[in-house]
């Protein structure tokens, strides 16, 4: 059996959770979500708490287990205090700036990208070259922020381009003449 799938996951006061087969709905103070749980799972949904047990085949429901656990409990958190994904731009006349539901990017291109925000991502733009993206929906923002990283992702040799701010980008040396 699955150690996280076992685990509950703690409701907090102000998050509503519905299961209404196959559909679990949750609805907290930042918004609300919906995702449809695989048929092999059951889910027991009590005051304080929700708890995913295996149901039918062992071997299907042992592997669908802690991965519906864990997408109920980002449902949970999503809802009640929401995710943050902080990008960073480096570079030289590199810049990005927010225009109503839309990023406008200067990237070195010959033109200017326009990258409209999916519905229920905000984004805040800082000195123009930190973008912090906001959203009740884990999945939704890191497809987001990859989207946004993909228009320019970091080169190994000047370090230019956009990437996460924890992310670490190992420099490479360039081509030395011989003499």
């Amino acid at each position: 059996m699955s150690r996280i799938g076992k685990r509950p996951i703690p409701l907090p006061p102000d998050v509503k959770v519905v299961w209404e087969t196959p559909f679990i709905k949750v609805a907290g103070p930042k918004g609300n979500l919906s995702q449809k749980v695989d048929g092999g799972m059951t889910l027991a949904v009590e005051k304080d708490r929700v708890l995913v047990h295996p149901s039918e085949d062992p071997k299907r429901g042992k592997s669908l287990q802690g991965l519906t656990r864990t997408l109920i409990a980002n449902m949970v958190k999503g809802v009640s205090q929401g995710f943050e994904r902080v990008l960073e731009i480096n570079g030289v006349g590199y810049r990005a700036e927010l225009q109503g539901n839309a990023l406008n990017f200067n990237l070195g291109y010959s033109h200017p990208i326009r990258f409209p925000l999916p519905e229920g991502i905000k984004a805040e733009v800082e000195r123009q070259t930190r973008i912090t993206l906001r959203g009740v929906d884990k999945n939704l923002l890191g497809l987001t922020a990859a989207k946004i990283r993909r228009l320019r992702p970091p080169e190994p040799y000047g370090g230019k381009g956009i990437k996460y701010a924890e992310e670490v980008i190992h420099r490479k040396a360039g081509k030395t003449a011989v003499g």
